[in-house]
């Protein structure tokens, strides 16, 4: 289920099924699982994955380059995962090892839900290598500087450029506007187009988004559900509070 075009997506982060399938009845075509900022269990992703179905394209940002993390996240059922914090090509080449099952990787061979709990367990295994995606997260100034050699590394399928913990590692935190980050995120996309490699990115807004989508970024994140929730009951109760009636 790889794209080859551009897919519109959002975070989910909300450990409630109701959520999920508010995210899957707004239409967008792909939706990162964040499971690195939030309070989300395994368990809760599996069911989100479930209330999702096969209607959107579903990554989940594991927690940490870890080989654990990474195996049981994929026996979920997921379509990808994003790895955050890769740094150098070693790194990326950790994260890739445990995602691809031998010989193209050391990712553990196990019965889930992945596999349909076994009645598809050949069929997954085999074309499980080849179709799940594997984005690896840019997010740092180290990854700035080792993004050469980090795109080398085979079976990397998309970068994820992550411009705010990039703006805390230049001493900017939060300042994604900066001209320095700026700078450092467009070098990044640069060497991505050069690669020939698809890049995702996040905005918190559309028009933050704006240049990326018509750049034609792959996978262009736009909202977290947590956020999008407080904003707008916070924008309700200011529209309330302007009409109300003098007590």
């Amino acid at each position: 289920m790889k794209p080859s075009n551009q897919f519109l997506g959002t975070i989910y982060s909300i450990g409630a099924p109701q959520v999920a399938e508010i995210i899957l009845l707004s239409g967008f075509d792909w939706v990162m699982i964040d499971m690195e900022h939030s309070a989300l269990s395994l368990s809760d992703t599996q069911v989100a994955l479930q209330v999702f179905g096969d209607k959107i394209l579903k990554i989940v940002r594991v927690p940490g380059n870890d080989e654990i993390w990474i195996k049981r996240v994929l026996d979920t059922g997921c379509d990808g995962i994003i790895v955050p914090m890769v740094n150098n090509a070693g790194e990326a080449e950790k994260a890739i090892a445990a995602a691809r099952y031998p010989l193209e990787g050391k990712r553990s061979v196990g019965l889930a839900r992945a596999h349909k709990y076994g009645a598809s367990f050949s069929e997954y295994l085999e074309k499980a290598n080849s179709s799940l995606i594997v984005m690896i997260q840019i997010e740092h100034t180290d990854a700035v500087k080792n993004i050469d050699s980090i795109l080398k590394v085979k079976g990397i399928d998309a970068i994820f450029i992550g411009p705010y913990d990039l703006s805390a590692s230049m001493g900017l935190t939060g300042k994604v506007n900066h001209p320095e980050v700026r700078a450092a995120v467009d070098l990044i996309k640069k060497k991505c187009l050069e690669a020939g490699l698809p890049y995702a990115i996040f905005g918190g807004t559309p028009e933050s988004l704006e240049q990326d989508i018509k750049e034609g970024c792959t996978y262009p994140v736009c909202g977290v559900d947590v956020s999008i929730l407080s904003r707008s009951l916070n924008d309700l109760r200011k529209k309330l509070s302007s009409i109300r009636s003098p007590i």
